[in-house]
């Protein structure tokens, strides 16, 4: 088990560095899309002799590419970060051990084979894009087979990490370790920021 988790904590610091990295891709494409809508805006009241790049599908291809891009890997880290979308108004009613039985049976049965699946089926969808050089059937539109590829890319990781969190489930069920994603009854900085605030007044 030692092994497994050693691998876990791989996958875990690979998903962790990837997911904060590209969050830096939102700042880019909110530039992106502002720049594009402020040149669309300004239209023909932009003088000729301006040496930039008018609105057009590339850069608005541009935009769904960068937020795609981000969407799907650090789906991943979000996974790892207990982050996903569940439904805790059904989850609070189980004890905790309850709901690692279920986090563990879900990640086996549901999670694991459909990412897997994603995965199978993505990579040949991939690989014909990127044999064909494919390119977007709009006009002035971008090559289509780098965000294919981040769908592939996304699914590995998200695969990945799927594996980590089924043997961390395990390991905290055999009592190996501690809970790696304690709940909060508030956001972990908001609770720092008031342990930080009673130790002063101590």
């Amino acid at each position: 088990m030692a092994g497994l988790l050693g691998l876990s904590r791989l996958i875990d610091a690979i998903n962790r560095f990837i997911g904060k990295q590209v969050s830096w891709l939102i700042l880019f494409a909110v530039l992106v899309s502002a720049y594009n809508a402020i040149v669309r805006f300004l239209g023909d009241g932009l003088p000729a002799y301006l040496p930039i790049p008018r609105a057009s599908n590339s850069l608005l291809e541009l935009q769904w590419y960068l937020y795609g891009t981000v969407f799907l890997l650090a789906s991943a880290y979000t996974l790892q970060r207990n982050e996903h979308i569940r439904i805790d108004i059904v989850s609070s009613l189980f004890s905790k051990r309850t709901r690692d039985w279920i986090d563990l049976f879900c990640h086996i049965f549901f999670l694991l084979p459909f990412v897997t699946l994603i995965v199978w089926l993505s990579w040949p969808w991939f690989q014909r894009s990127f044999v064909s050089g494919e390119i977007s059937a709009n006009a002035s539109g971008l090559i289509i087979w780098p965000a294919k590829f981040m769908v592939l890319a996304g699914f590995v990781l998200l695969t990945a990490q799927a594996v980590s969190e089924i043997i961390k489930r395990c390991a905290v069920l055999s009592g190996m370790i501690d809970e790696p994603n304690p709940q909060h009854e508030l956001h972990p900085a908001a609770e720092a920021a008031i342990e930080m605030e009673e130790k002063r007044d101590d």
